[in-house]
Parts: C-alpha cells; structure tokens; sequence
C-alpha cells in the first residue's frame, strides 16, 4: 500500500495534472465558474474542565456557554466528515458549525462528553494511537463506547510526531507509515476505518496532503483559523482553537458568526518559512468587500499589507519583523458590503524552533 501511494506521489509530482475530485483549491484555480458558497465554522479543543493545562483547556463553563449559543441561534452541529459532504453537496448555505478534539485526553469523557450528551451534539475525537490508555488518555474501551454513542473518531497519527523536522526525502515515506499504522490500529481495536485526518500540531507539507488524499481520506485538518467552504481545501481545513482567555464566549459569538475568506490563489503553497519575515501573496474568490476594512495580524507582531486588486481582492502581506516562533499565523479580516466580517489565516512553520 505504501508503495503504491509513493508511485503515485511521485508521478503526481512529475505530472502537471490537479486533483479532480472534492472542491479543492487547486480544483478553483481552473475554474472560471465560481459556484455559490457554503460554509461551516469548525472550532478544536483539546481539555475540558482541567486548569492544570491552561493554554489547551476549555473550562466547562465556557464549553457549556459555547453549545448554549448553537443551540440558542439555531446552528446545525455536524461531524467534520458530514460537514465536508455538506460543504460537496451543492444544497443551500446553512448555519453549520463542527467541534472537534484533538488528541483523546481523559476529560473528554470526563467533562466534555457529558455536555456534548445534554446538546444532544455530535462531535470528532482525533486520536493519536500510540498514547491510547497511557497516563492522562483514554484506553480503548472507553473510545469503543465513545464511538458507539456516535463520536466520530478521526485520524491523529500513531506517534504524533513533528513531522516536518524530519529530512525532506524521508518524511513522506515515514508520515505514510505512522498514519497507516494508526489506522490500522483504529480498525483493529473499533471495527472503524476513520475518513478524516487531523495532522498532529495542524503542521504540513504539500506532500503530506496529497499523502492524505492519496490514502483514502476526504479531508484532514490543521489549525490555522478561519471559516471552511466549499471553496477550501479539503485537506488543509482551519479550524478556531478553544483554549483559556480565548475559549470566552464573547470571542466564540465573534468567530461562530465569521465568514470565509475563500482563496482562489497563494503563493507561497507551503508553510514552511524560506525568507524570514515570508511575502505571502492571496487572490481571493470573495466579491463586494470592503477594502477600506481590511485588517492584517500577526501573532506577537504587525504587518505591512498591499492590495494588488480590489474586486475581487488580491493582496501581499508581510510581517514587519522576523517570525521567531515555531508555529506563526498571518491573519486578516475584511467585511462585506452587507456588513459580515470573514476571516482567513496562512500558518507559517519555522521547524527549526523546538517546542
């Protein structure tokens, strides 16, 4: 199997050929027919309700303040897997939002489930096998039962490793290998055969995601933030992080109630840093903004920000300053004629910095 995908890998790379199928970004690229937007705001958490870790915790009361809001304005809360064949399925636009969890922590069973339980809410756990019934995990048993009541288990590799550290030769040979040993291990202890991936730290290549399509999955996940559609890039989707001051349930209305900025063209493709501060340069899909809105960010800094074209809206951006952090985001923010506010992030990885 690993062979066969690394055949096709390689004359996919040779080849000047873009993916045919889903909505991915490469497929727009080519397409001079924009079709209309749906979209679905997908939010992760990790711990629920454990003020030991704080900048991956979500206290209980904010997560319960978060489904309170769904409920009470009317969201549809989807698996991711049954968001993205929404997000393919060319119905209407509807208020979606997907709550994912990274990792399989004991306090989701604990303090996370039990809410999820009174919404009535579905959720996707992504799972990284190798830790399964160590220390602060789950065991099997309680995922089979989790899975049993209708959590949708995702791929979060088996060793969670840092997989852009490794050697450029050898990290699609050794990433192939970990998700499918994963894999074969969810299918081995929960009779399942997961269908959406969650790269560990949101971290990736270009490779690694034509890797994840070439294995069977119909989208995976990082964790840059901003507002999926139809428009996305199935195997690179952001979603927002829950955690600490951010987990509030001020800036949960802000970002639940966000629109995609949906991108047309990037440049670079990759996330990896080789000019320090990096040019990112957009084109993007979305009409009727208004330029006069657009903000850029950048964590820990600022940023200079030049639009090329105004409908629809290109711009180059850059950061005033070197990134020094392993995992940097540049941000930015437009709104619409109509008065909504969408939101898009291009992740930045400087491998060199350990964590």
């Amino acid at each position: 199997m690993r062979l066969m995908i690394m055949c096709t890998l390689l004359s996919m790379a040779i080849s000047c050929n873009s993916r045919s199928k889903g909505k991915s970004t490469q497929e727009i690229y080519n397409n001079d027919s924009i079709e209309r937007e749906r979209s679905a705001v997908c939010f992760v958490y990790h711990r629920f309700g454990d003020s030991e870790y704080p900048s991956t915790n979500v206290s209980l009361e904010d997560f319960a303040a978060h489904l309170q809001y769904l409920q009470d304005n009317q969201f549809i809360v989807m698996t991711l897997s049954d968001a993205v064949k929404y997000l393919k399925s060319g119905g209407d636009n509807e208020k979606v939002a997907v709550i994912t969890i990274d990792d399989g922590y004991n306090s989701f069973k604990s303090g996370g489930m039990p809410l999820l339980r009174k919404y009535g809410y579905p959720a996707t756990l992504f799972v990284n096998t190798e830790t399964v019934g160590g220390g602060d995990y789950l065991d099997w048993e309680e995922l089979r039962q989790l899975s049993k009541e209708g959590v949708e288990i995702g791929n979060h590799s088996h060793s969670h490793a840092y997989f852009l550290n490794i050697p450029d030769r050898e990290r699609i040979q050794q990433f192939i290998y970990d998700i499918e040993k994963a894999q074969g291990l969810l299918q081995k202890h929960l009779g399942i055969k997961p269908a959406v991936l969650a790269y560990p730290y949101g971290e990736y290549s270009p490779e690694m995601k034509d890797a994840a399509e070439q294995m069977g999955f119909v989208a995976a996940t990082a964790q840059n933030s901003g507002v999926m559609s139809n428009h996305s890039d199935y195997f690179a989707l952001p979603r927002f992080p829950m955690a600490n001051a951010y987990a509030a349930i001020n800036g949960f209305a802000e970002k639940v109630r966000m629109e995609p900025l949906s991108v047309k063209k990037e440049y670079p493709k990759s996330v990896l840093i080789s000019e320090n501060p990096p040019e990112l340069e957009v084109n993007f899909i979305n009409d009727q903004l208004n330029v006069g809105s657009l903000q850029c960010f950048v964590q820990g800094g600022s940023c200079e920000m030049q639009v090329i074209h105004k409908d629809p809206l290109s711009i180059k951006l850059k950061a005033n300053a070197q990134l020094n952090k392993r995992r940097t985001l540049y941000t930015i923010t437009a709104q619409s004629k109509n008065g909504q506010w969408h939101w898009y992030s291009h992740l930045w990885v400087k491998p060199e910095v350990k964590e």
